[in-house]
């Protein structure tokens, strides 16, 4: 495989510094979910942990070199998770945070940013322009500046998922039992860094990238190995709804990514249904992107063991019964 800008044994040495109570999470065949969908499905549960998303993972990578050597402080753009998992990491370590939201951001993400004891500040644009006015505040106040994918850190912190997807610690001699994985892909930090794992250490599973129709942005520039932008984002999807892709996160992610789909906004919401109906799971829109992927393409998985990661539940509860409660999924 050629380079990305991950190591494996730097990802190794991430997990040492990552709290464990975000470490070897949930991963387990689900059953329940296997008649609707036509193929064996494990599902990897990244929600069980105190920010509900794995995104902490990152930041744990992030905050622990900042209590070690500075500045004592960081400031970070987010769409939600990031900013809880910031928030979490910084305040465990005595560091400042803040964020900044768009002011249409989920309310219940914004609540649990005040919550960990970060600084909020809201934009009227959207995520990109919330990853502009972050970057002027490390610039006027001479902090460090946290960016989700392009730091490095972040990518580690998620391929730890990886690790454990391959399980090659311990048992570099044990082949996984699935041929696919599906990940959800915004900015890109959970694909490259999964992916990189996976194409270094059990390069025979298909790597899967799923994201919204409504926020293309990643999936165009992989498939035309170019940056392309969009001006607009349209989908429930906020946690991946980026605009403008990250050059060095795009040669990442055309070294490791076998694919990149994209779905409808129905199929997420069938997603979510699926999830907890039939797996007990709340899931965000973002982490029913595999089992968004799942349905729209179901003879392309068929007969096949796929993992999905499930990687956030934060989703205000209002909007999520609007979706989840119009018509419940039944089993086939």
């Amino acid at each position: 495989m050629q380079e990305t800008r991950l190591d494996t044994a730097g990802i190794r040495a991430a997990r040492q510094v990552i709290d464990p109570t975000f470490l070897d999470t949930p991963l387990y065949r689900c059953e329940a979910l296997e008649p609707v969908l036509g193929c064996a499905v494990s599902v990897k549960l990244e929600t069980a942990n105190p920010v509900r998303s794995f995104k902490a993972r990152g930041t744990e990578v992030v905050a622990s070199l900042l209590a070690e050597n500075g500045p004592r402080a960081a400031v970070c753009a987010s769409a939600g998770n990031l900013g809880q998992a910031l928030a979490w990491s910084a305040r465990g370590r005595g560091l400042e945070a803040t964020v900044v939201a768009s002011r249409f951001a989920p309310a219940a993400k914004l609540d649990r940013i005040r919550a960990l004891d970060a600084t909020l500040e809201l934009v009227d644009g959207d995520f990109d322009a919330a990853r502009e006015r972050a970057a002027a505040i490390a610039r006027h106040d001479g902090i460090r500046l946290v960016e989700d994918s392009l730091d490095i850190e972040t990518c580690e912190g998620a391929a730890t998922i990886g690790l454990e997807l391959v399980d090659t610690v311990d048992t570099a001699d044990t082949a996984p039992s699935f041929d696919a994985v599906l990940i959800a892909l915004g900015g890109g930090a959970l694909a490259t860094g999964v992916g990189h794992v996976i194409k270094a250490l059990a390069p025979g599973i298909e790597v899967i990238c799923v994201q919204p129709l409504g926020a293309p942005a990643m999936t165009h520039s992989w498939r035309r190995r170019r940056v392309v932008t969009t001006d607009a984002t349209h989908t429930i999807a906020d946690g991946v709804a980026g605009r403008r892709p990250i050059p060095a996160v795009l040669d990442d992610l055309l070294l490791v990514a076998d694919d990149a789909v994209l779905v409808q906004e129905a199929s997420i919401i069938a997603g979510m249904r699926m999830l907890l109906h039939h797996a007990g799971l709340v899931a965000e829109p973002s982490a029913a992107l595999g089992i968004a992927a799942i349905l729209e393409d179901p003879g392309r998985f068929a007969g096949r063991h796929v993992v999905t990661i499930v990687c956030g539940s934060n989703v205000d509860a209002a909007a999520y019964h609007r979706w989840v409660g119009a018509a419940p999924v039944h089993s086939s």
